[in-house]
């Protein structure tokens, strides 16, 4: 059985993409991108990488090289591609946008030394995957660092489908690597930082990890980062489980099909979107209560709610919400009686969720001011949430990788 580059693709990634590139904002976006590039004044991403990197030729890597070529075959590409290497001891890897015709693909030198045959293929895979199914198309990191910040549906909208960006990236580099074990092993080394020369690593052990999350009532594992579940790349045991759910399909060898594939993918990685702004449950009503009320508050922390701070507002709750006649003194004497219903009521991540999504509506109003990381605070107190997950939910990293 044949099996294109296209048809490995995570079918949630396709369906998010393709509604993202319509949005109005994604598209002005991408049009700004556009004229700059057009315009110039920026040196070139070749001109660039020769300044900071040292390319790695053929005759200097030619197993590299060689890697290359065959992941370039299996996702059926017709680009050149250069290879780069940087000094670094965190392991990373990163593609960037073509020019003349040319793919420039960039590696840490401590991932050059430390991973070994399929697992380096598996990283190559990744990286051109993300060139193979056009994600560059959506700048996430220009929209959500930009100075007019973006309503929070679009916000997240776009934390969602980079997490399955990611899982098709991965199925990419699965599709060339060919070895589960060796994906697994790379995932590993890329959670960890280590080396695997002091560590044995074990992929029944690294997969039971998921377990400990709990998938089935999101409850998360007790050693694994709080930020981890909301950041915009899904934390790697899951994406080690969603790469065995690949290799059991059609896709990857096995004989479950496609569609019980997506199905199962979804399964797994709904632990990172604990959803409540349309649940009829008791606890999604507590948690959009507690989001209203935080909301205005944060938007009120200075004195005085703006226009387009309703804006980002009615994005959540809808047309019509905000009035006039909404009483923020009494929204502010109900607040820690809304937080104590979604801590008794709320699991742990649902109660992160929350938080998260007042810090992207604080994101998106730019808000940054002391009285309203004041609120915030005051709430991921009484939520036990620490405040450290404020900053980097204020702060995380917004590009693929």
């Amino acid at each position: 059985m044949t099996i294109s580059a296209q048809t490995v693709r995570c079918d949630s990634d396709s369906t998010l993409y393709e509604r993202l590139l319509e949005d109005l904002t994604v598209k002005r976006v991408n049009e700004q991108i556009a004229r700059m590039e057009k315009e110039g004044g920026q040196p070139s991403v070749r001109r660039r990488l020769l300044s900071t990197s040292v390319r790695l030729s053929e005759s200097m890597a030619p197993e590299l090289h060689e890697m290359a070529d065959e992941c370039s075959r299996r996702l059926e590409m017709g680009i050149a591609l250069e290879l780069y290497v940087y000094s670094s001891p965190v392991y990373n890897a990163m593609c960037f946008k073509p020019e003349d015709d040319r793919l420039y693909v960039m590696f840490a030198s401590s991932l050059l030394e430390h991973f070994n045959g399929n697992e380096l293929k598996f990283v190559m895979g990744h990286e051109l995957g993300h060139h193979v199914y056009r994600h560059h198309d959506i700048p996430i990191g220009f929209i959500l660092r930009g100075q007019n910040r973006p309503d929070p549906r679009l916000a997240l909208d776009l934390f969602t489908w980079s997490r399955y960006a990611e899982i098709s990236a991965d199925r990419a580099g699965a599709h060339c690597a060919g070895d589960l074990e060796a994906t697994s092993r790379a995932l590993f080394k890329l959670a960890s930082g280590l080396s695997g020369n002091t560590i044995h690593f074990s992929l029944d052990d690294f997969l039971s990890q998921v377990d400990a999350m709990q998938v089935e009532d999101a409850q998360p594992g007790q050693n694994a980062p709080k930020e981890d579940w909301f950041s915009t790349h899904p934390f790697s045991p899951l994406r080690v489980k969603a790469l065995q759910l690949f290799h059991r399909s059609e896709l990857g060898g096995g004989d479950m099909s496609k569609d019980d594939l997506e199905i199962e993918v979804q399964r797994v990685m709904s632990l990172m979107e604990p959803n409540y702004l349309d649940g009829r449950t008791d606890t999604a009503e507590s948690m959009r209560r507690l989001l209203f009320a935080g909301s205005l508050l944060v938007a009120n922390a200075d004195g005085e709610i703006s226009e387009a701070e309703i804006a980002v507002f009615e994005k959540f709750f809808g047309k019509g919400t905000f009035t006039d006649e909404l009483d923020l003194e009494a929204l502010a004497d109900d607040l820690a009686s809304r937080i104590e219903q979604v801590r008794d009521s709320a699991s742990e991540p649902q109660a992160l969720q929350v938080m998260r999504d007042l810090c992207l509506v604080a994101r998106a109003e730019g808000h940054s001011t002391d009285a309203s990381r004041g609120v915030l605070d005051k709430i991921a107190d009484g939520l036990g949430v620490t405040r450290g997950f404020i900053c980097h939910a204020m702060d995380a990293e917004l590009d693929l990788d």
